[in-house]
């Protein structure tokens, strides 16, 4: 008699085991069905100065000559938000991504990110992507101007728009193993300009 109870005990485990790695299968395909796109760009600062709530005058003159200048250092941070549609009748979720950068045909940065997410059926929810790199290292040479460019778009006093490509390779847990997509997921928007 036990031994049936033990049975059954080991087959509703595996049957619920086989549930899930099926329910994480189904969530990571309708992440990719998902519709990506531009939300906006907050807890923005350069060097160290929050720019979060906008430029005052001495930000501006102290910016300007940071960024003309000759640098070694230009750190710039911010959180590029998401708007993630889960068009699906289930839920669709990720457990970290790796993502590129480019700004103007240029490869602004790389990297990963390790932070779960999740999208309800018929949702829309924020994924919010902290992101840093150094300005200075993409100040030298013939890409100067195209980064200065950039640089005032990213403070809003740019006077041409900049085109971004935001590519994404999102990183999923199936049955407990992390599987990265073989493919990214692009994301195109502009932002800045007059």
């Amino acid at each position: 008699m036990k031994s049936k109870h033990l049975i059954f005990v080991f087959a509703l485990f595996f049957t619920c085991s086989g549930c899930d790695v099926a329910k994480q299968i189904g969530s990571a395909f309708n992440l990719t069905q998902c519709k990506f796109s531009y939300n906006s760009i907050t807890d923005l600062s350069l060097s160290g100065t929050n720019l979060s709530k906008g430029l005052t005058a001495a930000n501006i003159l102290q910016l300007t000559s940071l960024l003309t200048g000759n640098a070694s250092s230009v750190p710039l941070n911010f959180t590029l938000n998401l708007n993630v549609s889960n068009p699906n009748q289930s839920v669709a979720s990720l457990n970290g991504l790796q993502y590129m950068l480019t700004i103007d045909d240029m490869q602004f940065t790389t990297g990963a990110i390790d932070q779960a997410f999740n999208v309800a059926a018929g949702e829309t929810q924020v994924l919010p992507l902290s992101i840093g790199l150094d300005l200075a290292t993409l100040l030298k040479g013939e890409s100067r101007n195209a980064i200065l460019t950039i640089a005032k778009n990213f403070l809003g006093i740019g006077s041409r728009k900049s085109n971004v490509s935001f590519q994404l390779k999102p990183t999923f847990d199936i049955g407990g193993y992390p599987l990265t997509s073989p493919t990214f997921i692009p994301v195109n928007f502009s932002f800045g300009g007059k």
